[in-house]
């Protein structure tokens, strides 16, 4: 794997490892995923999950920008649908995948992480849905699982307002399971949980997930009026500018066009 470390025990540690591009999400990243999750789930040796972010600044913090701008409306669409089917194998694994949020969540970082059965973040972890920035929405998911897990309310502020908020604020609203002080806690913390679980009935465990999993159907209209959005949006000047400004490093001015 170019942009993943994979080191396969009956626990599996999926590390993203792009630290020039802070573990930023790019299409061929999103396909290694699918590949690793897709053999994790099908090992019958592979009994969890972990997966993190390389380096001590993030876990993963975003989509790739530059990627992004260079796509068509409907390569957008199929973007965002990719990733939305990646991101809900790993939902419905039915085998414990738990994100330990090392450093930035934020974008599709963040929406990686809600696709995770459990999330624990060191305490210099960062969370948000920023897209709005960029004259865009969140595409993989981001728009449902957030309101799943913090309400619908602060889902709205966060994801209109591109906030970010700290991990102690994250654990707090619910979006986050347990904050360490280190780094280093934070996987012993991962591997220490998921030991637990993984002395439980198998069977049960992935009863357990699929059953939660059920009240949260994916063929509903919320992920695709998502996709659909997310995709309309990459072809508006506001895409364009928002964009622009990010990669400029400056604020972007739209204008609703």
């Amino acid at each position: 794997m170019k942009n993943l470390t994979v080191v396969f025990k009956p626990i599996c540690t999926i590390t993203i490892s792009r630290p020039q591009a802070l573990n930023a999400l790019n299409q061929e990243t999103l396909a290694e995923l699918k590949t690793v999750i897709s053999e994790c789930i099908n090992r019958s040796d592979i009994k969890g999950i972990i997966i993190t972010g390389s380096g001590e600044k993030a876990f993963v913090a975003g989509a790739d920008i530059k990627e992004l701008t260079q796509l068509s409306k409907d390569a957008a669409f199929a973007l965002a649908q990719s990733g939305q089917q990646i991101f809900k194998m790993i939902e419905d694994c039915p085998k414990p995948v738990i994100a330990a949020v090392n450093g930035f969540a934020l974008g599709g970082g963040c929406e990686f992480a809600m696709a995770c059965h459990i999330r624990l973040a060191s305490e210099n972890a960062k969370f948000g849905l920023p897209e709005v920035n960029l004259g865009i929405l969140p595409g993989y998911g981001g728009t449902q699982r957030l309101a799943q897990l913090v309400g619908r309310g602060k889902a709205l502020e966060l994801a209109m307002t591109g906030d970010m908020i700290s991990a102690q604020e994250a654990k707090e609203m619910g979006l986050v399971n347990h904050v360490t002080s280190t780094q280093a806690e934070l996987l012993e913390l991962a591997d220490k949980i998921i030991t637990k679980i993984l002395k439980k009935g198998p069977l049960a465990i992935a009863a357990v997930i699929k059953s939660v999993n059920t009240g949260y159907q994916f063929a509903n209209e919320g992920y695709r009026t998502e996709s659909e959005n997310f995709a309309a949006l990459t072809t508006t000047k506001d895409f364009t500018e928002g964009t622009s400004a990010f990669i400029e490093k400056r604020n972007p001015n739209f204008k609703g066009e």
